[in-house]
């Protein structure tokens, strides 16, 4: 059986790498290749709901874990309790030098001063902004909406073109440093990986296919918000890229993902040209394997990444407000849509949240189906 971890770079790139690079090739391989256990791992943590899904019964296995104390099961249901305004995040980083065991040496724990590692500071910062955004903005006390601290390894394996969320914890790479920096420069990169978490615990979407592509959009919208809260930034003020901090010098490109323009993050004689699409006409059909990156999840997240984006800029503002809002109700509401939902499901379920938050007919359903509509994506009215 082949388990899957959730990766900001992916497979395609890498390929592309290895073959181009015969110097990097045992670096970038390793990153392709390892950790079968750790997939394994993942896999075998994954829950849609901390404590199971007694409603649909979707749950895999749920995990022990140390929660907060006090934390309530209450706290599973949206909008039920909000995050108290004495509560902080509970973090921890650690330094794998190098190695690959985890977590590996503790470096800074939660409330510590800054530690003399770059990495360690920008993983630590990064895992507190998405905690802020989801107890401030959303009334979520962590991923799991119980209080579950945040663990990051940073300087994993050597050399290493990746960051990734393995089922419990964040996993930081250095980068080959010809192409690819460290992983903990881009915020939108931590919350990114940490919002698969947040996937995991809530919608569980399954990582292939059209759902696959639903949870890496998912982890994008979730690290643009993040890196838009930092900068205080509204939505035309935003650059919408991800991982804009990733790239060497060497890079002919901007990003590993456009969220206002997909297909247009790169364009590179080593790493290729971005092959998002931005529109239904243009999904790109594969086969649902690993070879072929899961049935394209990093690709055709394209479409409702984009989708998300028309949404937000026909609103205005800050994203993290009402288009945000509709977003997080969608993936953390108990029967919003099913772990093997397709474009369309998704999209409707995103207008029914909109019409339960700001009423039916207003002007957030109104720019949300035109959004929908602007990626080929036609969510019919209900009668």
């Amino acid at each position: 059986m082949t388990y899957l971890r959730c990766s900001i770079v992916p497979p395609y790139v890498l390929r592309r790498l290895a073959r181009a690079e015969p110097g990097l090739a045992d670096a970038v391989g390793f990153a392709l290749d390892d950790g079968a256990s750790l997939r394994h791992r993942r896999e075998l943590t994954g829950t849609r709901w901390p404590d199971g899904d007694p409603g649909g019964g979707q749950g895999i296995i749920a995990w022990p874990m140390q929660q907060r104390a006090g934390a309530g099961a209450e706290r599973q249901v949206v909008g039920a309790v909000e995050v108290p305004a004495s509560a902080t995040p509970d973090r921890s980083v650690h330094d794998a030098q190098q190695r690959t065991e985890l977590p590996g040496r503790l470096v800074r724990a939660e409330g510590r001063p800054p530690a003399a590692d770059a990495s360690v500071d920008e993983a630590y910062d990064g895992l507190g902004a998405t905690w802020e955004v989801l107890a401030r903005v959303y009334g979520r006390d962590s991923l799991d909406g119980r209080g579950l601290p945040l663990l990051a390894t940073v300087h994993y394996g050597r050399s290493y073109d990746n960051a990734f969320w393995d089922g419990r914890q964040m996993v930081f790479g250095d980068g080959d440093g010809v192409y690819f920096a460290g992983f903990t420069r881009s915020v939108d990169v931590v919350a990114h990986e940490l919002a698969h978490g947040l996937t995991q615990f809530t919608a569980g979407l399954t990582y292939v296919g059209q759902p696959g592509a639903l949870n890496e959009s998912a982890s994008d919208v979730w690290g643009s918000l993040v890196r838009q809260w930092v900068r205080g930034q509204t939505v035309d003020e935003a650059d919408w890229l991800i991982g804009a901090e990733l790239f060497t010098d060497r890079v002919q490109g901007v990003a590993l993902r456009s969220m206002a323009a997909p297909g247009t993050a790169y364009d590179d004689p080593v790493l290729g040209t971005d092959p998002q699409p931005g529109h239904m006409d243009d999904y790109v059909v594969l086969p649902h394997d690993a070879d072929n990156d899961n049935g394209g999840v990093h690709v055709n997240s394209g479409i409702p990444n984009r989708a998300f984006h028309l949404f937000a800029t026909a609103l205005g503002g800050h994203a993290w407000e009402r288009a945000g809002q509709v977003w997080f109700d969608t993936m953390t509401t108990r029967g919003s849509i099913p772990r093997d939902a397709d474009f369309l499901r998704f999209a409707a379920a995103t207008v029914t949240a909109a019409e339960r938050r700001y009423g039916e007919r207003g002007e957030v359903e109104r720019a949300l189906r035109s959004a929908w509509a602007g990626v080929g994506i036609e969510v019919a009215a209900r009668v």
